[in-house]
């Protein structure tokens, strides 16, 4: 059975932030998520995931700057140094926060830049956050994104995503499958996952192609769990996704994964 974490990003948006942790636990869920922490206190933070009785999964590595439309900058030339302050500030995060994953994004290629400069600086870059996540028991992960939702990411497959892992070499870099960008950029989401399986750190749903609900859409995920399940995943199974309209009200999918309380 999926153990799902509430992606408190795109979840429970009808609720100031701090407040959807306790939206979340009332509806049954027992984890969370979001993409970044760094607005609040680690303090604050941690007293709601105490108080809620919920465990927070993952978060992402600062990612330059998002105001401005920059998506991650672990493959930018120039850029090594902030990006190892920001793997820093993650980690410190993490230890008070409790969650054993980090996600760290690639960041954009423009047109005409070498993409062969751009891997080596993701390859050193990854490494180092490898190395500095591994004395925490911190799992390091990078997703491949779709270039209909983020045009220009740098990492759009898995089996690059793979590769990358593979090159790199550290036994806490893995892979986060996420399966409404797989399904957009290659399908056959199934295979995908039995072939990758031993290198995926962290698993992320939706509809497709509308990013709602998971049962809105072109994916059965009921039978996607059972595979899951099969193949031997017991980490957390994230839900980011756009509720299409009240949170609650949407969930009747998870009716029969989530303890009510």
């Amino acid at each position: 059975m999926p153990r799902l974490a509430a992606n408190l990003t795109m979840m429970y948006a009808e609720y100031p932030f701090l407040d959807r942790f306790r939206a979340a636990a009332s509806d049954g869920f027992t984890g969370v998520e979001f993409l970044f922490p760094y607005d609040f206190t680690a303090v604050d933070l941690k007293a709601r995931l105490q108080d809620n009785g919920l465990t927070q999964a993952l978060f992402n590595a600062p990612p330059g700057d998002w105001a401005a439309g920059e998506r991650g900058i672990a493959s930018l030339p120039g850029r090594e140094s902030e990006f190892q302050r920001g793997m820093d500030q993650a980690l410190e995060y993490a230890a008070q926060l409790g969650n054993r994953s980090v996600h760290v994004m690639a960041g954009l290629i423009r047109a005409g830049d070498d993409r062969a400069v751009h891997r080596d600086v993701y390859l050193k870059n990854l490494a180092f956050a490898a190395r500095a996540a591994a004395s925490a028991g911190i799992t390091v992960v990078i997703e491949p994104i779709n270039t209909r939702d983020i045009p220009g990411f740098f990492l759009n497959r898995q089996d690059d995503a793979q590769a990358v892992c593979a090159e790199v070499g550290a036994s806490n870099l893995k892979v986060q499958f996420d399966c409404y960008h797989c399904q957009i950029v290659e399908g056959d989401i199934a295979v995908k996952l039995q072939r990758d399986m031993a290198g995926i750190g962290h698993i992320q749903i939706a509809g497709v192609p509308d990013r709602h609900e998971p049962d809105l859409g072109e994916l059965n995920y009921p039978y996607l769990f059972d595979r899951i399940d099969a193949l031997g995943y017991t980490g957390w199974i994230g839900c980011e996704y756009r509720p299409k309209a009240g949170t609650s009200a949407g969930l009747g999918w998870a009716s029969s994964y989530l303890a009510k309380h």
